[in-house]
């Protein structure tokens, strides 16, 4: 249990980026989504430079972009959706090489496409330059309520653990004759499931107790009490602060 965990989403860096405490780059993405967030639709040249802004950071911090495109598509559905409105969408409309398009659905399929895009590659690079428990630790100095960053901590740790209960579970149902393949099958399946999470319940039991025999009172100890310095601040806050300029030099234009 006290092996290291994978994180699938983190690239083993030497960069800038990585070096900044988690806290700080967790504050910049925040803030940059929330400006993207309230641009206004049709300010085209703001998202090329929020784009670019990101293009920036993932040089810094040595991200590749095929590595952040691929990771990207798990925004496929929602673009998905994005082309249909300008189909579907109400209102004034326009022919398009004898498609009929609604201008409110095509501003409204860019708006999501636009926003969403930049909204996952800033949140890719957050992961790809910390670490998930960097991620819990940042969280935790910025005082996020102690239930959810434990639940979280708790759930890192023990991930490999439940993976690897499922995975033998998988395996001795095989050995047992086990087809996946056929519907009447699927009972075998759920039994497995079932006693997989008797197996989690009761392992978080005895974990619990063996916390509150050992002076648990409702929160971790804390190891180091680390302070992110103010010129990291600083660093980090110029893509928030940058992003607030472009919406800004958009909007007033």
């Amino acid at each position: 249990m006290g092996a290291g965990h994978a994180h699938p989403l983190h690239l083993d860096r030497d960069s800038v980026v990585h070096r900044l405490a988690p806290e700080v780059k967790i504050v910049a993405t925040v803030l940059f989504t929330i400006v993207v967030v309230l641009t206004p639709r049709t300010e085209f040249a703001a998202f090329a430079g929020y784009a670019g802004l990101l293009a920036v950071v993932a040089v810094l911090a040595r991200v590749p972009a095929w590595w952040l495109l691929k990771r990207a598509t798990i925004e496929l559905p929602f673009v998905l959706l994005a082309v249909v409105l300008p189909f579907a969408g109400p209102g004034e409309r326009v022919d398009w090489l004898g498609m009929s398009l609604s201008i409110d659905g095509l501003y409204g399929g860019w708006n999501i496409v636009a926003k969403g895009t930049l909204g996952v590659l800033a949140s890719l690079l957050l992961a790809a330059t910390t670490t998930m428990r960097d991620l819990i630790l940042g969280l935790d100095r910025l005082r996020c309520p102690a239930v959810f960053t434990q639940i979280a901590t708790f759930m890192l740790r023990y991930l490999d653990v439940l993976a690897d209960d499922a995975r033998r579970m998988r395996i001795a149902r095989l050995s047992r004759g086990y087809d996946p393949r056929f519907l009447w099958q699927v009972r075998a399946f759920a039994v497995g499931v079932g006693a997989l999470f008797l197996r989690t319940y009761e392992r978080g039991e005895r974990v619990y107790l063996a916390m509150v025999s050992r002076g648990y009172s409702g929160r971790l100890p804390q190891l180091t009490e680390h302070r992110a310095p103010a010129h990291e601040w600083v660093a980090a806050a110029l893509l928030p602060v940058a992003s607030t300029g472009i919406a800004l030099a958009a909007v007033l234009s």
